[in-house]
């Protein structure tokens, strides 16, 4: 999405980027993982096709696409997004005139698991997906075996809507209101920087 294309945010622990070229190779790493691919309903692409996907999201005006990256990593590696990325964040325009837009979240890097990178990570995306991308309610489709996700986006105040038993996935949502967005902001620190 290019609304994205220019924007840093900057959270306690994390940093959000736009998905560019060169985090792909790192990308396509990690979705060479079975584990990965299972959690988050992927096919396995050859890296051309990583850097074609890339270059669809960043054109696509339905998809918002950011790359998770450890502040800390990032700030003791010489400012390098590559060696600090740890995960990826998007939301998808699924109904552009009731402004529904699906949410996912994935920390790729097992040393990053379980240390809140990912709850801080989906929380400045819901608001940015509600501050810039206009969103008024939130889907997420997640598969049943991600058990910490679902507990994640429950605890987020997200309802089961569905379950696919073929797809062996289930839907939760959200509808924002300004009693959530408060909710969501008052526990974050960050700031929105330009991004070059």
């Amino acid at each position: 999405m290019k609304l994205n294309s220019h924007t840093k945010i900057v959270g306690a622990n994390i940093i959000l980027v736009p998905y560019k070229k060169h985090h792909v190779p790192v990308y396509h790493e990690w979705m060479k993982s079975e584990e990965l691919q299972k959690l988050t309903a992927s096919e396995p692409l050859n890296l051309e096709q990583e850097y074609e996907m890339q270059k669809t999201w960043h054109d696509d005006e339905d998809k918002c696409t950011f790359i998770i990256l450890d502040k800390d990593i990032f700030n003791n590696t010489a400012f390098d997004e590559t060696g600090a990325m740890i995960g990826d964040t998007n939301i998808f325009i699924t109904d552009k005139e009731l402004a529904i837009g699906e949410i996912e979240i994935m920390i790729a890097e097992p040393s990053a698991r379980g240390k809140k990178r990912g709850w801080e990570a989906v929380k400045l995306m819901l608001l940015y997906g509600i501050n810039y991308i206009k969103i008024q309610t939130f889907e997420a489709k997640i598969s049943l075996q991600n058990v910490i996700s679902i507990k994640m986006f429950k605890k987020l105040g997200f309802q089961e809507k569905s379950v696919s038993a073929v797809f062996q996935e289930v839907t939760l949502d959200k509808k924002v209101s300004n009693e959530w967005t408060q909710w969501l902001a008052s526990s974050l620190s960050f700031e929105i920087k330009d991004y070059h």
